[in-house]
Parts: C-alpha cells; structure tokens; sequence
C-alpha cells in the first residue's frame, strides 16, 4: 500500500520484491501495527515526505535474505523493525548513546518503505530478535507503541502517581508496565469517550476521565500520547510542583500561551523523539516479563485505509494492526 502523493490515500500497488543491499536483510512481513505517524504522514505533517513512500514501521516478519557484511541475523530468524530505520553511527549523539537524535537519521516508513507490504528491506542492526512468547500479530504494537512508550514512561523518573493522556495503542501497553512496576495510573479521553474510559478501567487505571478534567489528586508525571497541543497546559495543571509532563509524538499541534504559574514550581514539559537501540533490547526483554498483552484488531493489506480511518476516528480500543496474508477481524 503506497502513499504516492500528498494526503492519500494509500494505492494497492505490485511491485518486485526488493534487494537487500550490504548490510541489509530483505523481510517477508507477516504484520505490521498501524500508528498514530501514519497518519502524519498522510496528513502532510511530517517534513521532507518521500513520495512515493510504503508507511508502517511496527515490522514482524522473517529473513529471507541477507545482503553481504550481515552476521547477526540468519534466514528463517523471525524479527521486528521499528521506527528508527538507521542512523550514521558516528556524530557526537552517535557516540553517546542518543542515537535517536542523530541529524542523518533514516526512519523506517517515512524515508525508507516501510511494513504496509508483503516484503520489506531493513538495515539488519535495526531488526530485533522478537520474544517467542507473542504471536506476530501481538507482537507488532511492542515495535513502536511499546517502545516510545516505554521511553516516554522513562522519562517520568520515579513518578508514583502516572497520568496518560490519550488511551490508545501505546496507553493500553505502558498502563500495564506501569502497574506492574507499582506506579498508579490515572487515564484521560478525548472527553466523553465512554468506551476508551471503560477499557482503560478494565486494565486497571486507577481514575479514569475527560483530558480536561483535573485528577482528584495531583500527577507526579503525565505522558501525553495524543497530538494535541492544548493538552501541555491541561497536564501541567494536573501536576504536582517538580513534575514533568512528557510529550510523546513525533507531532504535536501548537501549544496555546499559558500563564508562567502554571509552570513555575519547578514542573517541567519535555518531548520524547524516537527511540534507541538499548530502548528497543530493554523493552523487548521486559515485555514478558510483566507480562503485556496486546489488544488488537487485524486488518489485511488491502484494507490499510480503512484501519487508518477507524484510527482516526477513535473507533479502536488497543491497536491495529495489517496482516498482509490474513483475513480482517475488524
């Protein structure tokens, strides 16, 4: 499913297979999640769009065949390719350990085809060894919606009392790991959302209520996973003095003025940008553990846009997810 030019749709398309090249491995996907960026992309939001351009960077698949120089993954090897597709490996965010910030980074369905196909390239030090206890459908939402979240989470310290803002694909998971770590999770929804409210309630958040509505006591952090701006002064209005609020996407609408007070006290408002490689082996070591289970609904590839529509529109309890080969269970 090939995004050919600015806002969509996505095109069923038959291409040849691709090549991987050195240092690449060439994928056979067996499912892909669908992600709230996907619809930036779509929407224009992101800079600098290729076109034409295969979206989806939640990969599940498996090697069927390596590019020369690869070492680390064998044919047959089941494996996951998340959002950041690549990086150069040497500047000075490189060098430290935040990768995720590198300037050349690549990002798998945005500059590089992504997972919306039946088979994919990847640059093979970007492809993860996937815990054998998930299925391939399961595990996709780990790749991205895990993974930001589990970064977004980190970036809460030691936080006790955790508020997520927007209760989708990457809420549903970090609720879990967050109780299981013996945080307590307070849930907000776009207001009025009953449904969104109820199954955050059924994972165990702790209150559950409108993103506009003060919590009945203050947040020592709040992650906000929702692309909306105004959300920044809402969450620090929940906030304790010296909490952080964390924005999770890669895009956000404008933050609208807010007084200083709101900030003053030491609370503070910092963004998430991609990931990391240690983010990714961390997460994927500790989603067993908890254990998370996924919510999922499974579209087959013909029906991308209909399960890009059913995210937009909020009509999703977890996430979505295309199975090139299966039939939908939407």
């Amino acid at each position: 499913m090939v995004l050919e030019k600015p806002g969509g749709p996505l095109v069923l398309r038959e291409r040849p297979v691709p090549v991987s090249a050195d240092g690449e491995v060439l994928i056979e996907v067996s499912a892909c999640g669908v992600c709230r960026t996907d619809l930036h992309l779509l929407d224009t939001e992101l800079p600098d769009i290729r076109y034409p351009i295969v979206p989806g960077h939640q990969i599940v698949g498996r090697v069927v065949e390596t590019g020369s120089g690869v070492h680390s993954l064998k044919c047959g090897q089941r494996v996951g390719v998340p959002w950041l597709g690549g990086t150069c490996g040497h500047c000075g965010y490189c060098a430290d350990g935040r990768e995720n910030l590198c300037d050349a980074a690549r990002f798998t369905g945005y500059q590089i085809d992504g997972g919306y196909a039946t088979h994919c390239v990847a640059d093979a030090r970007y492809a993860f060894a996937l815990p054998e206890t998930y299925g391939d459908l399961e595990v996709a939402p780990l790749l991205c919606a895990g993974l930001i979240g589990y970064r977004s989470l980190r970036m809460c310290g030691d936080a006790r009392r955790v508020g997520f803002y927007g209760f989708g694909a990457a809420a549903h998971i970090l609720t879990q790991v967050a109780l299981w770590q013996g945080r307590t999770v307070f849930a907000f929804t776009r207001p009025g959302d009953l449904r969104a409210q109820a199954f955050a309630t059924g994972l165990g958040a702790a209150w559950v209520g409108d993103s506009d509505a003060i919590p009945p006591e203050p947040l020592d952090a709040a992650v906000i996973f929702a692309a909306a701006g105004e959300l920044v002064p809402a969450a620090l209005k929940a906030i304790r003095k010296g909490g952080t609020v964390v924005c999770g996407g890669i895009h956000m609408s404008d933050i609208p003025r807010f007084p200083y007070s709101s900030l003053w006290g030491e609370r503070s408002v910092r963004s998430v940008a991609n990931l990391t490689r240690r983010d990714a082996e961390e997460f994927l070591a500790l989603a067993p553990r908890v254990p998370v289970r996924t919510q999922i609904t499974v579209y087959p590839l013909e029906q991308a846009n209909t399960a890009l529509d059913d995210l937009r529109a909020g009509r999703l309890s977890g996430a979505a997810v295309i199975a090139p080969r299966q039939e939908s269970s939407a």
